[in-house]
Protein backbone atom coordinates (compact mmCIF):
# COMPACT_ATOMS: atom_id res chain seq x y z
CA UNK A 1 0.00 0.00 0.00
CA UNK A 2 1.61 3.24 -1.09
CA UNK A 3 0.90 6.29 1.39
CA UNK A 4 0.21 9.31 0.10
CA UNK A 5 0.35 12.71 0.98
CA UNK A 6 -3.21 14.34 2.61
CA UNK A 7 -4.30 17.02 0.84
CA UNK A 8 -4.92 20.86 3.01
CA UNK A 9 -8.48 21.54 3.20
CA UNK A 10 -7.46 25.24 3.08
CA UNK A 11 -5.16 27.41 1.07
CA UNK A 12 -1.06 27.16 2.51
CA UNK A 13 -1.91 31.32 3.53
CA UNK A 14 -5.16 31.17 5.16
CA UNK A 15 -4.10 29.99 8.81
CA UNK A 16 -2.21 33.07 8.86
CA UNK A 17 -1.16 34.81 11.67
CA UNK A 18 -1.38 31.81 13.46
CA UNK A 19 0.61 29.21 11.19
CA UNK A 20 2.04 31.12 8.62
CA UNK A 21 2.20 30.48 4.74
CA UNK A 22 6.18 29.53 5.78
CA UNK A 23 5.12 27.18 8.18
CA UNK A 24 2.91 25.11 6.27
CA UNK A 25 5.64 25.24 3.46
CA UNK A 26 8.45 23.30 5.78
CA UNK A 27 6.27 21.66 7.77
CA UNK A 28 3.80 20.12 5.93
CA UNK A 29 5.63 20.35 2.70
CA UNK A 30 9.12 19.23 3.96
CA UNK A 31 8.68 17.65 7.22
CA UNK A 32 5.48 15.55 6.88
CA UNK A 33 6.61 14.94 3.05
CA UNK A 34 9.67 13.00 4.14
CA UNK A 35 7.98 10.86 6.45
CA UNK A 36 5.34 9.92 3.72
CA UNK A 37 8.73 9.13 1.68
CA UNK A 38 10.37 7.44 4.73
CA UNK A 39 7.64 4.91 5.31
CA UNK A 40 6.75 4.10 2.04
CA UNK A 41 10.59 2.89 1.30
CA UNK A 42 10.86 1.64 4.72
CA UNK A 43 7.56 -0.82 4.48
CA UNK A 44 8.59 -1.90 0.93
CA UNK A 45 9.21 -6.01 1.06
CA UNK A 46 8.25 -6.02 4.39
CA UNK A 47 5.46 -7.46 6.23
CA UNK A 48 3.75 -3.89 6.92
CA UNK A 49 3.91 -3.53 3.00
CA UNK A 50 0.05 -4.06 2.64
CA UNK A 51 -0.59 -2.58 5.63
CA UNK A 52 -2.63 0.85 6.58
CA UNK A 53 -1.07 3.88 9.25
CA UNK A 54 -3.51 2.62 11.63
CA UNK A 55 -2.69 -1.37 11.57
CA UNK A 56 1.23 -0.23 11.32
CA UNK A 57 1.02 1.82 14.01
CA UNK A 58 -0.59 -0.64 16.54
CA UNK A 59 1.81 -3.96 15.22
CA UNK A 60 5.06 -2.24 14.54
CA UNK A 61 8.05 -2.75 16.89
CA UNK A 62 9.26 0.53 18.11
CA UNK A 63 11.93 1.89 15.28
CA UNK A 64 11.76 3.40 12.14
CA UNK A 65 8.69 1.83 10.65
CA UNK A 66 6.97 2.66 13.55
CA UNK A 67 8.22 6.33 14.13
CA UNK A 68 7.77 7.00 10.38
CA UNK A 69 4.07 5.40 10.30
CA UNK A 70 3.41 7.36 13.57
CA UNK A 71 4.32 10.67 12.51
CA UNK A 72 2.48 10.40 9.07
CA UNK A 73 -0.76 9.24 10.91
CA UNK A 74 0.10 12.28 13.90
CA UNK A 75 0.67 15.10 11.17
CA UNK A 76 -2.36 14.15 9.19
CA UNK A 77 -4.77 14.16 12.21
CA UNK A 78 -2.57 17.44 13.17
CA UNK A 79 -3.12 19.48 9.40
CA UNK A 80 -6.71 18.15 8.83
CA UNK A 81 -8.13 19.45 12.02
CA UNK A 82 -7.60 23.48 11.42
CA UNK A 83 -9.88 25.78 9.30
CA UNK A 84 -9.14 29.21 8.18
CA UNK A 85 -13.03 30.56 8.85
CA UNK A 86 -13.66 30.07 13.03
CA UNK A 87 -17.06 28.47 12.93
CA UNK A 88 -17.44 27.45 16.32
CA UNK A 89 -15.17 28.98 19.04
CA UNK A 90 -15.62 25.59 20.99
CA UNK A 91 -17.24 21.88 20.14
CA UNK A 92 -21.33 21.28 20.25
CA UNK A 93 -23.30 17.83 20.58
CA UNK A 94 -21.60 15.01 21.71
CA UNK A 95 -17.96 16.03 21.81
CA UNK A 96 -19.15 19.19 24.35
CA UNK A 97 -21.32 16.61 26.50
CA UNK A 98 -18.18 13.97 25.95
CA UNK A 99 -15.86 17.58 27.38
CA UNK A 100 -18.22 18.32 30.17
CA UNK A 101 -18.80 15.29 31.44
CA UNK A 102 -14.79 14.18 31.78
CA UNK A 103 -13.08 17.62 32.65
CA UNK A 104 -16.29 19.81 34.13
CA UNK A 105 -16.45 22.46 31.06
CA UNK A 106 -14.54 23.55 27.86
CA UNK A 107 -12.91 25.80 29.80
CA UNK A 108 -10.84 23.33 32.19
CA UNK A 109 -10.52 21.37 29.19
CA UNK A 110 -8.51 23.80 27.34
CA UNK A 111 -6.38 24.38 30.16
CA UNK A 112 -6.04 21.42 30.84
CA UNK A 113 -4.63 20.20 27.32
CA UNK A 114 -2.86 23.58 27.20
CA UNK A 115 -1.29 22.85 30.24
CA UNK A 116 -0.45 19.22 28.85
CA UNK A 117 1.16 20.72 25.39
CA UNK A 118 2.92 23.46 27.13
CA UNK A 119 4.53 21.21 30.19
CA UNK A 120 5.56 18.28 27.45
CA UNK A 121 9.60 18.10 27.64
CA UNK A 122 11.21 18.19 24.17
CA UNK A 123 9.28 16.74 21.15
CA UNK A 124 6.10 15.49 20.80
CA UNK A 125 2.75 16.01 20.84
CA UNK A 126 -0.89 16.62 23.22
CA UNK A 127 -3.45 14.50 22.38
CA UNK A 128 -7.05 14.14 23.22
CA UNK A 129 -8.43 10.74 22.99
CA UNK A 130 -11.20 8.40 23.62
CA UNK A 131 -11.41 4.81 24.72
CA UNK A 132 -14.19 2.34 23.59
CA UNK A 133 -16.68 3.28 26.40
CA UNK A 134 -16.61 7.02 24.96
CA UNK A 135 -14.10 8.23 27.88
CA UNK A 136 -11.78 10.96 27.59
CA UNK A 137 -8.15 11.24 27.50
CA UNK A 138 -5.50 14.34 27.84
CA UNK A 139 -2.19 12.54 27.18
CA UNK A 140 1.43 13.69 26.51
CA UNK A 141 3.26 11.56 23.56
CA UNK A 142 6.76 11.53 22.98
CA UNK A 143 8.24 11.88 20.00
CA UNK A 144 5.95 9.99 17.16
CA UNK A 145 3.72 8.21 19.35
CA UNK A 146 -0.02 8.33 19.26
CA UNK A 147 -2.57 7.44 21.78
CA UNK A 148 -3.93 4.76 19.09
CA UNK A 149 -0.90 2.95 20.15
CA UNK A 150 -2.98 2.30 23.59
CA UNK A 151 -5.88 1.32 21.62
CA UNK A 152 -7.99 4.92 21.70
CA UNK A 153 -9.45 6.85 19.15
CA UNK A 154 -7.11 9.86 18.68
CA UNK A 155 -9.23 13.24 18.49
CA UNK A 156 -7.21 16.23 18.63
CA UNK A 157 -3.92 17.17 18.49
CA UNK A 158 -1.69 19.93 19.36
CA UNK A 159 2.42 18.88 17.66
CA UNK A 160 5.03 20.91 19.71
CA UNK A 161 7.88 19.76 17.86
CA UNK A 162 9.66 23.04 17.73
CA UNK A 163 9.48 22.69 13.67
CA UNK A 164 5.65 23.12 14.44
CA UNK A 165 5.90 26.39 15.75
CA UNK A 166 9.86 28.22 15.83
CA UNK A 167 9.41 30.11 12.36
CA UNK A 168 6.56 31.95 13.66
CA UNK A 169 6.82 31.82 17.28
CA UNK A 170 10.46 31.00 18.03
CA UNK A 171 10.57 29.75 21.36
CA UNK A 172 7.00 31.03 23.18
CA UNK A 173 5.60 27.37 22.85
CA UNK A 174 2.69 29.31 24.76
CA UNK A 175 2.00 31.73 22.03
CA UNK A 176 1.50 28.99 19.38
CA UNK A 177 -0.85 26.52 21.36
CA UNK A 178 -2.76 29.65 22.48
CA UNK A 179 -3.08 30.63 18.85
CA UNK A 180 -4.11 26.72 17.53
CA UNK A 181 -7.16 27.05 19.49
CA UNK A 182 -8.29 29.97 17.17
CA UNK A 183 -8.14 27.46 13.81
CA UNK A 184 -9.52 24.01 15.64
CA UNK A 185 -12.40 22.89 13.26
CA UNK A 186 -14.71 21.38 16.13
CA UNK A 187 -17.12 19.32 13.63
CA UNK A 188 -14.26 17.51 12.53
CA UNK A 189 -12.91 16.60 15.89
CA UNK A 190 -16.54 16.12 16.75
CA UNK A 191 -16.27 13.29 13.42
CA UNK A 192 -13.80 11.28 14.63
CA UNK A 193 -15.53 10.68 17.69
CA UNK A 194 -16.49 6.50 17.58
Amino acid sequence: MKHEMPKLPYQEDSLQPVISKETIEYHYGKHLQAYVNNINTLIAGTEFEDKNLEEIIKTAPEGGIFNNAGQVLNHTLYFLQFTPEQKQTEPSGKLKEAIEKTFGSFEDFKKEFSATALGLFGSGWAWLSEDNEGKLYITKEANASIPLREGRKPLLCFDVWEHAYYIDYRNKRADYINGLWKIIDWKVIENRMK
